[in-house]
């Protein structure tokens, strides 16, 4: 679904990202493992048009869009979830989840949608007048992801969904990519609790300083010394 070839980027003189090449199928979740400042979120940030790639090397659905603006990779069908989260604090949750449905035409699509997601997030529902800014962080999170999902996307790109969350909170977010996932859903996770991403995920990458140097299936990562040393907390 989603190919980075030799990616390349930068911020001014200073490269971040080095030949960059990845896959996503379709229908799997792929995480992207990495210290801070690694180029984790340069890399998402290339991928969905707020970054510049220095060439035009990316991929989705075999087409590429590295040219493509922001908003219209929306359209495509590609969503992301910021490691900030970037909820409108002014703004209530029922107002934020409807922004994230501007590009679906269909309002009745829309509903159902807004149904789905507080499914997955009952607590949405129960404060849908309140103004997110007033929400705990966890609650924050879950806006986030729920407002990438009312855009209906065919990829969700999640950066860092459980930092600084309570670990009852991360299950959560856990069980609900989960979720996700049985319904064919496609991900790439960039998350801090490399165990878990790994546990999750189908395939994974490992990113130093702006280049993949490991990547493989998740038991082999999971088994792999240098990963269980650098991000499993095994010494």
């Amino acid at each position: 679904m989603l190919e980075l070839i030799r990616v390349c980027s930068s911020y001014g003189r200073i490269q971040v990202l080095h030949d960059i090449s990845l896959k996503v199928p379709a229908g799997k979740i792929v995480c992207l493992l990495g210290a801070n400042g690694a180029g984790k979120t340069t890399t998402v940030r290339t991928i969905v048009g707020l970054h510049r790639s220095n060439h035009n090397d990316i991929r989705f659905l075999g087409k590429p869009i590295g040219a493509t603006s922001g908003h219209k990779i929306v359209t495509l069908g590609i969503a992301m979830v910021p490691e900030r989260r970037d909820v409108f604090p002014d703004m209530t949750v029922a107002d934020n989840l409807a922004m994230g449905a501007y590009t679906v035409a269909d309002r009745h699509q829309t509903r159902t949608d807004l149904e789905r997601v507080h499914d997955l997030f009952p607590v949405l529902a129960e404060r849908r007048s309140s103004y997110a800014g007033t929400l705990s962080g966890g609650q924050q999170q879950m806006v986030a992801i729920g407002r990438a999902l009312m855009s209906r996307p065919k990829l969700l790109l999640l950066d860092e969904p459980t930092l600084g969350l309570a670990p009852l909170l991360v299950r959560q977010i856990f069980v609900v990519l989960k979720r996700l996932h049985s319904d064919g859903l496609t991900i790439l996770l960039i998350d801090q609790n490399a165990r878990q991403a790994l546990e999750l995920a189908d395939y994974g990458y490992v990113l130093e300083n702006g280049r993949i140097v490991i990547e493989g299936e998740s038991a082999s990562l999971r088994s792999n010394p240098d990963v269980e040393r650098a991000y499993l907390g095994v010494i």
